[in-house]
């Protein structure tokens, strides 16, 4: 490890939590009538964000890693650390928190409780950012928690029987996984001493003399993050949610919630157990088995939609598992694949999310019944909502190719054939739920746009954001190899990870 010179600003970590955590009080005092002052905070402080993880990932793959530790009761530490896993996810909450800043004031701009949802969405973000670059599992428990806590609120938002009744179901599921987390950390602190997260895992011993203890462990673990990485049967909160507005719905699905339970499945299986160990216990098939399984099932349950959210919604479920099974696979390439949607997948959800918003505060779309002609009465946003779907189905050169691609290969170099069918069969259950979405706004004539030929009105904070992603949709796959792109950044992670286990 190279230790961080001063020159190097050793409190950056924590300074760039505390950009979004110091400010929610702020934004929480602010009257509804300062709304200049509250859209220059969040911009300014999303954007100084920004610039402040562009920092630290230069830093980092110098080969510094930020380790800050606080000790809070004897044998528990609150620790904070900046390795490649940490930036890989941290870079997509800054970035797509700036976008989705952006289209928040836009589609807020004269709705209720301003002050109150930015400064829920601020420790939202904090709470993101915390669970990133927790450098143990108790540090990651605080955050995980907080974000459960930040996240109901904005739920809830408008207040109405759908959203409160929507908002206990998402407390009762996440709140019980939490408190398996909380479990789980005490016992992973019992049988290692420990509970820091470390490349190649800290359970290799204890799995050698306790197997049992070990495969108990994994099963309560996985099962508690799982609840937020919406594995069948953890996922029914996550359709039931999207009644909150459309920004909420974004960062659930693109960068909070389900990518948070996602993250933490990863830094159980490469940095509790390590992957060896996991495997060597039984523990990659069956999560590789949920994993297919909430693939499936996920896609199944999106065809019968007719709810735009509730169909993207389910169509998260499905695709948030290709990281959980990228993962179990136990294959460096399949590994990069799972890594590289989690980038990926947060692109083309952000995209689409924003995008149905925008047929709702446009054009009263709220269903997928009632899209017909949309295409020609807002191109902008379905041009960017087609590209983010298609590449969702898995075509080339699109982001969603790429992770599909990894992880097909992923399958072949674990043995594991059947993944190839799998895929295969998802992206036709895709193609199922999104083409007729295609079809009718772009090839049925639709009287919409006659009924209201002043309408779309939604302005640039609106229109802009989802064309700015599903731009990012098409660079990060037509450029998937260049040195700069997310993907290449997987690669480094998982040879720390792997380079690690082997050890």
């Amino acid at each position: 490890m190279t230790p961080v010179p001063l020159t190097d600003f050793p409190l950056l970590p924590l300074f760039i939590l505390l950009t979004s955590l110091l400010v929610a009080p702020i934004l929480f005092a602010l009257p509804e009538s300062a709304a200049r002052l509250r859209t220059g905070i969040n911009l300014g402080m999303a954007a100084l964000k920004v610039a402040l993880v562009a920092w630290l990932a230069v830093k980092v793959s110098e080969g510094v890693i930020y380790d800050l530790r606080f000790t809070m009761l004897p044998g528990l530490e609150f620790k904070l650390q900046a390795d490649p896993l940490a930036i890989l996810f941290v870079s997509l909450s800054a970035i797509l928190w700036l976008i989705t800043t952006v289209y928040s004031v836009g589609y807020l701009e004269h709705g209720p409780h301003r002050a109150r949802f930015f400064g829920f969405f601020s420790l939202c973000v904090a709470a993101t950012v915390g669970i990133a670059m927790a450098g143990n599992l108790f540090t990651f428990l605080i955050f995980y928690e907080l974000l459960t806590l930040a996240t109901y609120p904005l739920v809830i938002h408008h207040g109405t029987a759908e959203a409160l009744r929507a908002g206990r179901i998402y407390l009762i599921y996440t709140l019980t996984g939490g408190l398996v987390l909380l479990l789980g950390t005490l016992g992973l602190w019992v049988l290692a001493g420990t509970t820091d997260f470390i490349p190649g895992g800290v359970l290799d011993n204890v799995a050698a003399e306790r197997p049992r203890a070990a495969q108990l462990l994994f099963v309560v673990l996985v099962g508690a993050v799982g609840v937020k990485a919406a594995l069948v049967p953890f996922h029914a909160w996550l359709p039931v949610a999207m009644v909150a507005p459309a920004p909420v719905s974004a960062l659930l699905h693109a960068v909070a919630v389900v990518k948070a339970g996602a993250f933490g499945i990863m830094r159980v299986v490469y940095e509790i157990f390590g992957i060896e160990t996991a495997q060597a216990l039984g523990m990659t098939a069956p999560l590789a088995a949920m994993a297919a399984i909430t693939i499936l099932y996920g896609s199944m349950r999106a065809i019968t939609q007719d709810d735009i959210k509730k169909r993207l919604a389910y169509s998260t479920v499905s695709q948030v598992s290709y990281i959980t099974l990228g993962v179990a696979l136990a294959s460096p390439i399949a590994a990069i694949g799972a890594l590289g949607h989690l980038i990926h997948q947060g692109l083309m959800k952000i995209t689409m999310f924003m995008a149905a918003g925008n047929l709702a505060e446009g054009l009263g779309v709220k269903k997928v019944s009632q899209m017909d002609g949309v295409g020609r009465a807002m191109p902008g946003t379905m041009l960017a909502f087609t590209l983010a779907a298609l590449a969702m189905i898995g075509l080339p050169p699109l982001a969603g190719f790429v992770s599909k691609w990894y992880l097909a290969q992923g399958g072949l170099d674990a043995g594991a054939a059947w993944v190839i069918a799998l895929l295969l069969g998802s992206s036709l259950l895709n193609a199922v739920y999104f083409l007729p979405m295609l079809h009718r706004a772009w090839f049925r004539d639709g009287t919409r746009a006659k009924e209201t030929p002043k309408r779309p009105r939604i302005g640039w904070m609106l229109a802009a954001p989802p064309i700015t992603t599903a731009l990012m949709v098409l660079a990060v796959g037509g450029f998937a190899n260049a040195p700069f792109s997310p993907l290449e950044w997987t690669r480094f992670v998982v040879a720390i990870a792997y380079r690690e286990q082997s050890q």
